[in-house]
Order: C-alpha cells, then structure tokens, then sequence
C-alpha cells in the first residue's frame, strides 16, 4: 500500500509552488500577455508549465508548510519579484510611448485623443501606434525568452528566503522612472529634430511672405514631415529599446 505524509507532499509541491507564484505574478502583469483580453487560463497553463520547465536549472527550494507564518512571508517575495520584473518591461514599454507622445505633440496629433479601453486611458494616435509598434518588436526580438531567462535566473541573484523586501535594495525600483524619460527622448528626439527644423523655416517664410496664411500650410506641412520622420525613425527604434529592456532585465540576473 502507498503510504505518504505530510513531510513528503510539500517536499514534493514546494519546489514547483515558489516559481509557480512568481511566474503567475509576473504574467499577470506584464505587457502583451498580461492584457485583460487574455484569459486568465491561459496565464495560469502557461505559469505552470514555466515553473515545470524550468525545475533543473533552479536552485534547491525551502520546504515551509503552508499554514506557517513564513510561507505567507515567501508568497509576498514571489508575487512581489514577479510583479518588478513585469513592471520593469512596462517601464521600457512605457517610455516608447512616451516617445509617441512627444511626437504627437509636436506634430499635432494629440487633439485626436480617445479612450483607449486596453489601458483604460486616453491615448493619442501616434502613442497608439507606437504601442502595437513596440509590441510586435517585443515578439519579434525574442523578448519572450529574454523575460524567461530573467526570472529563472532571478532565482539565483534573489532566492526563496524569509526577506520578501531584500531585493529592492539591489534592484532600486524608485529611479526606474528616470528610464521612462531619458529613453523616450533618445528615440523621439531625431522626430524632434526634424520638425523643430520644419518650424524653423515655417518661422522664415511668416516673415518674408507675410501676406502667405502660414497658419493654413502650417498644419498640413508640420505633419507631413512627422509622418515621414515616424516612417524613417521607425527602424531605429530596435536599438534602443533592445538595450533598454536588457539593462532592466539584466538587475534580476
């Protein structure tokens, strides 16, 4: 007769529940997978079978039975790492739309503003494009695989103990902001160039024709030269955003 105990089930479910947790925070979250038009099944399958496939490369778990204070303390650290890792791809996510956003601006767009029921906001033309834009790179350059491999190493550089607030003091969450910025000025800023350039000559033309409505060419001219300066940037916008969502990634490795 098969005869188990207790001892022996959570040593059996415990180095599968930890990633388990972690991985589901993590999906549940982030970008692409993690919108509400995905059905919550699917994270959860796909969770399962991360923390499944990932049992020989991680590291001894701890064996805490779940009705003890301490498992409560482990639970918190999974769901808390896996939500920083989703929140650090959102971070990179968010700054090429910012970048949209700059250039919508300049261009005129934002008076086109609508409800954007993904992120429940009110979103611009170009900031929308530019999110589909950088959805589809993230698929395209493997991201995917770059988030797999941060969270199963994330087990090495923060493993299951009984410190749930430990890896913030490595990973330093509250200067990720910063990144927003100084990455949507980086790819925005060619766009920038280039209308600040159309407005310059805008400004002479006002001045040497003056009887021309410079405010009846201005529109249609200022966006032109947007919409080519999107098509043109557009292409470079990998680099950055490559780099960008490594050097996130690379604090949880």
């Amino acid at each position: 007769m098969l005869t188990f105990n207790e001892a022996q089930v959570w040593a059996w479910v415990s180095p599968l529940l930890w990633p388990f947790l972690r991985v589901l925070a993590m999906l549940g979250t982030m970008p692409v997978i993690g919108q509400r038009s995905v059905p919550m099944r699917l994270k959860v399958a796909l969770a399962f079978l991360m923390a499944l496939v990932m049992q020989p490369s991680l590291p001894a778990m701890p064996v805490v039975a779940l009705d003890t204070p301490l498992a409560l303390i482990l639970v918190l650290q999974q769901v808390l790492i896996g939500l920083s890792i989703a929140f650090a791809v959102r971070i990179v996510f968010a700054a090429v739309e910012y970048a949209g956003e700059i250039g919508g601006l300049q261009m005129g767009l934002n008076f086109s503003g609508f409800f954007d029921p993904v992120t429940r906001s009110q979103s611009t033309a170009l900031t929308s494009f530019f999110s589909v834009v950088v959805g589809l790179l993230f698929v395209v350059i493997n991201g995917h695989l770059l988030l797999i491999a941060a969270v199963a190493q994330s087990f090495e550089a923060f493993p299951v103990g009984d410190a749930p607030f430990a890896f913030l003091r490595a990973t330093r969450p509250e200067l990720w902001g910063a990144e927003i910025f100084s990455l949507g000025l980086w790819i925005a800023l060619p766009l920038i160039a280039m209308l600040l350039f159309a407005n310059l000559v805008l400004g002479i033309i006002a001045r040497v024709a003056q009887q021309m409505n410079i405010f009846a060419i201005g529109f249609p001219i200022t966006m032109s030269v947007g919409l080519v300066g999107v098509l043109l940037t557009l292409p470079l916008m990998q680099m950055p955003f490559t780099m960008a969502l490594e050097r996130m990634l690379a604090m949880f490795q």
